[in-house]
């Protein structure tokens, strides 16, 4: 019954809804993170009271994502993407709403609590673009996964500027206006968690491995997988070893620098020193401050997302490698521009689009290279891997970032994530040369 039931499915056409679903998933869902990026560092420092903790909603995010990652990998390992994805997107909704309350409570821990939440609705946004290609055809990986990457955008892209639309309902609902924009994220990710569990029926993860069951009696069950295991498969192959490189780094730069962002632009608008770290202006007082923000972070995000299926296409015509190297090549010059120009608010906008553009190149072509890197059972725990690796770097860069802002300024922090950038740009540029036919990655 299996066989024939598995059989008369058209896995084209399953694949054409599955991407649809789990895009439409991502627009909607894109809302949460948004509005939790151009808040978040002010938030955290006016519930803690100090600058210091600038970067602690970030850090917890991404450690967050970091931590659930793999855990969520296995649950789609086990019972499809559909339980891994809406478990991850209820758990946002819970942070979501955490973070509201923190607000109308002034506590800090609440804040660093929804924080932690809404790390697994950023995990299972990560997962998505795996989904996207476990029943794509290998010369269209790089689109269908740009494709729900790309869907994102709208939502992102919508979550900074909801703030004084979101000022409007907190202060209807008789919260703080800051909390408002929290509603529409919370809104957001529960019509996103509802579209995945009715909709993604039948599961693609279950159905590729179904498909492959039946087309090879020698196909091999998934492994139950492990961090260990998962790096030792990564360490086998070159191509998955600069895969995992070029969407780490790219992940750490671009959080390190836009975590910081924000509270370089209030102080700069402020007239305050980004090194001084004492004074700093109520930003959520500060209704004009935020709007600039929100649109700084806003078109950040645009470039994280919005030309995603140029990525793609790139990703499939150009190479993997090719990609590769673009996306960092722009990650370099990004942080030359926003770094040297920190004065001007206007040339830290110009750098905050081409780190999102880079970070878009990296990640795209980084991901396409991984899942096609490594055998199939062991894909899913390979890409749970990379992305715990990908939420640890974040983590990492949004821990350290309030650091290096305060000792060295904004040009500091920008000079390290270059520094970074250029160690994987040189690394992808020695793999593509030692290849005998490179458009063939």
């Amino acid at each position: 019954m299996t066989t024939t039931s598995s059989t008369a499915l058209d896995p084209q056409r399953v694949q054409r809804r599955s991407v649809a679903l789990l895009s439409g998933a991502q627009l909607l869902s894109g809302i949460g993170n948004g509005a939790t990026l151009s808040i978040g560092s002010l938030l955290a420092v006016d519930l803690s009271g100090s600058q210091v903790w600038a970067g602690s909603v970030t850090t917890i995010l991404t450690l967050s994502a970091a931590v659930f990652a793999l855990p969520l990998a296995r649950l789609a390992e086990q019972r499809g993407r559909r339980t891994g994805l809406v478990t991850g997107l209820v758990a946002a909704l819970a942070g979501a709403l955490l973070m509201m309350a923190s607000v109308v409570a002034g506590s800090f821990l609440l804040l660093l609590l929804g924080g932690a939440f809404l790390g697994l609705g950023t995990a299972a946004n990560l997962q998505a673009r795996f989904a996207a290609v476990d029943l794509a055809d290998a010369a269209h990986r790089g689109r269908s996964l740009s494709t729900v990457v790309w869907a994102i955008t709208i939502g992102a892209v919508a979550g900074p500027n909801l703030i004084q639309p979101g000022a409007v309902v907190g202060t209807a609902l008789g919260m703080p206006p800051i909390a408002g924009p929290f509603v529409f994220s919370a809104a957001g990710l529960f019509l996103a968690a509802a579209l995945l569990f009715f909709g993604l029926r039948p599961d693609p993860l279950l159905l590729s491995r179904r498909l492959a069951s039946e087309g090879s009696k020698s196909a091999l069950p998934p492994a139950r997988g492990t961090v260990r295991s998962g790096l030792a498969t990564i360490r086998a192959s070159r191509p998955a070893l600069l895969a995992l490189a070029a969407v780490v780094t790219a992940h750490g730069v671009m959080v390190a620098v836009m975590s910081m962002t924000p509270l370089h632009l209030q102080q700069l608008i402020a007239g305050t020193s980004t090194a001084s770290g004492h004074q700093h202006a109520p930003v959520s007082d500060s209704t004009d401050a935020l709007v600039v923000i929100g649109l700084t972070i806003s078109l950040h995000i645009a470039g994280m997302f919005a030309l995603s299926p140029v990525w793609g296409w790139l990703t499939d015509k150009a190479g993997r490698y090719a990609s590769i190297i673009a996306g960092h090549g722009l990650l370099l010059v990004a942080v030359v521009v926003a770094g040297f120009g920190q004065h001007e608010p206007s040339l830290v906008t110009v750098g905050l689009i081409l780190l999102g553009l880079g970070w878009s190149g990296a990640t795209i072509a980084g991901s396409t290279l991984l899942a096609e890197s490594v055998p199939e059972s062991q894909r899913v725990t390979v890409q749970g891997v990379s992305d715990t690796l990908m939420g640890a770097a974040g983590a990492l860069g949004g821990a350290t970032s309030g650091l290096v802002l305060a000792s060295a300024g904004y040009q500091g922090l920008n000079t390290a994530g270059g520094v970074l950038a250029a160690a994987v740009l040189a690394f992808a540029v020695t793999a593509a040369t030692r290849r005998k036919s490179p458009a063939s990655a």
